[in-house]
């Protein structure tokens, strides 16, 4: 018999993942890195554009939540609008909590890249994406067997492809170690059968 996540275990999850995940972005932004997934589209809007990550990574999941509903299902989509919401609400507050003197670049793509990657682990054990790739690798994975991580990770190469046009040579190699090991965090942890908690 597979347990069940109660509703507080996945409220838990819900503000802890998120606030991993906007923690990560504001180290990004600070160091000039890209994440792939439609945080990496937010962050290169935010370098171009001056639109501010926050702003950015809500309007692009938008179109995303349609192929969610259909295949995923509403609860799913509820949890994961939620959920890049306030990815997006931390993100801005992130930036006033927390300030850096020093910022190490590459030690930012590492730790940038774990907390995302955690963070990103905790919300899909609860049924919770973060909106755009995420939802189009967890569908794949459950419906094909593709691993989400793998999927995510060339998605997130093709992304880093784009932002060669944007960032330095340095920072783009720097991004391509920091999504290596998100998705590593992923493609190791989660597995189909390997963790049989549901919402």
């Amino acid at each position: 018999m597979v347990e069940r996540h109660g509703l507080h275990e996945d409220a838990f999850a819900l503000v802890l993942g998120t606030l991993m995940v906007a923690l990560g972005a504001t180290i990004y932004a600070k160091a000039v890195l890209v994440i792939g997934g439609m945080a990496g589209v937010a962050l290169l809007l935010q370098y171009t554009s001056g639109i501010e990550f926050w702003l950015g990574f809500s309007l692009i999941n938008l179109p995303f939540y349609l192929l969610g509903w259909k295949r995923l299902g509403r609860a799913f989509v509820l949890r994961t609008f939620v959920a890049v919401s306030l990815v997006s609400l931390f993100s801005r507050l992130t930036s006033e909590w927390v300030t850096f003197a020093q910022l190490n670049a590459t030690y930012a793509a590492i730790m940038a890249g774990t907390l995302c990657g955690t963070g990103m682990l905790m919300l899909f054990r609860h049924r919770t994406g973060l909106g755009g790739i995420n939802i189009l690798a967890i569908f794949l994975q459950e419906n094909f067997g593709l691993r989400a991580g793998y999927f995510q990770l060339a998605v997130d190469l093709a992304i880093l492809c784009v932002a060669f046009l944007v960032l330095t040579p340095d920072r783009l190699l720097l991004s391509v170690l920091s999504a290596t090991v998100l998705n590593l965090i992923l493609a190791i942890n989660h597995r189909p059968g390997r963790y049989l908690g549901i919402s």
